[in-house]
């Protein structure tokens, strides 16, 4: 299994930042635009164990999976969700999100993402991708947006 982990300050108060990852189906998309739906299967009272349907475009494909949050957190000034999922059932994938106010304007942001290939083939492929651009890229991004709202709010 490999885990890649990436974090970043953000200008931008804690609430805006976490209505990406806790908001609807068009906030969402402002940090991930290939999330094409994303429907509540099952709803549970604390969160954990929600289950989402999403639809993911790539190119021409569009791939169907169902997104379970397995940790859910939502205080004043730590907030935190991580989810799984199953991809084509070749990629067992987790997505987790940590955010933590340092004052009113500024959110510490870590993303922490592990990527789990269930079959023998794929995880020689998984060994030799080291790279964390993807990874870097989405922090980037919700920094981007996230600072961008918090601008048009001022």
């Amino acid at each position: 299994m490999k885990e890649w982990t990436k974090d970043i300050e953000i200008n931008a108060p804690i609430d805006q930042v976490w209505k990406l990852f806790d908001g609807n189906l068009e906030d969402m998309q402002k940090i991930m635009p290939n999330v094409i739906e994303n429907n509540l299967v099952k709803e549970t009272e604390d969160k954990v164990g929600t289950i989402y349907r999403q639809k993911y475009r790539e190119g021409k494909r569009v791939q169907e999976y169902d997104v379970e949050t397995l940790e859910y957190q939502n205080e004043e000034d730590y907030k935190r969700v991580k989810v799984g999922f199953n991809l084509a059932n070749v990629f067992e994938i987790t997505a987790a999100y940590h955010l933590k106010k340092i004052d009113d304007n500024t959110t510490y942001f870590r993303y922490t993402t592990t990527n789990n290939p269930l079959k023998w083939f794929v995880k020689i492929l998984v060994k030799l991708a080291g790279s964390d651009k993807v990874v870097v890229q989405f922090v980037e991004r919700v920094k981007e947006v996230s600072e961008r709202e918090a601008a048009v709010k001022e």
